[in-house]
């Protein structure tokens, strides 16, 4: 009797790498929002709070980062004050420019979220030896992907 690979039974798709890295990809980024959900986030939330965890930012700063405009951040920002987890706050050297700083709650949301993604990364990656996912680093670093191109459907 011959037993039938994952590849050949259908549950993974075709052999292209594309289509090989959207698979893995849309199953990675459901393991990702359910951990962000767990903390009450969603990805973009999250990514903000990542790029807050080393201390305040300006908001144009975090715009950048993040890369989205500046008034898709704004809604971001509302979204976070108003859960309680960043302020803002106007920088004290030039008054036009406001701060963004996690709050108490925002730090605690984070670690949470950290640790939701650490457990879904140790269980994607269980497979890969510390030198595999350093290659897989620097491998998808190489990918030509703008972020122009990403449209984030949350």
């Amino acid at each position: 009797m011959r037993t039938m690979t994952a590849d050949q039974d259908g549950s993974h798709p075709p052999q292209r790498l594309g289509l090989l890295l959207a698979w893995h990809g849309a199953v990675t980024q459901a393991r990702m929002k359910k951990a962000f959900s767990a903390a009450g986030l969603t990805p973009r939330h999250a990514m903000a709070l990542m790029h807050l965890e080393g201390g305040p930012l300006g908001q144009r700063v975090l715009a950048e980062r993040l890369e989205v405009d500046p008034s898709v951040l704004v809604g971001i920002l509302n979204d976070l004050e108003g859960d309680g987890l960043a302020e803002r706050r106007r920088d004290p050297a030039d008054r036009r420019r406001h701060n963004v700083a996690l709050t108490a709650a925002g730090a605690a949301a984070l670690r949470s979220t950290n640790a939701a993604l650490d457990d879904v990364e140790r269980d994607l990656f269980a497979g890969l030896t510390a030198t595999d996912r350093t290659a897989l680093r620097t491998l998808l670093a190489r990918i030509d992907t703008h972020a122009g191109e990403f449209d984030c459907q949350e």
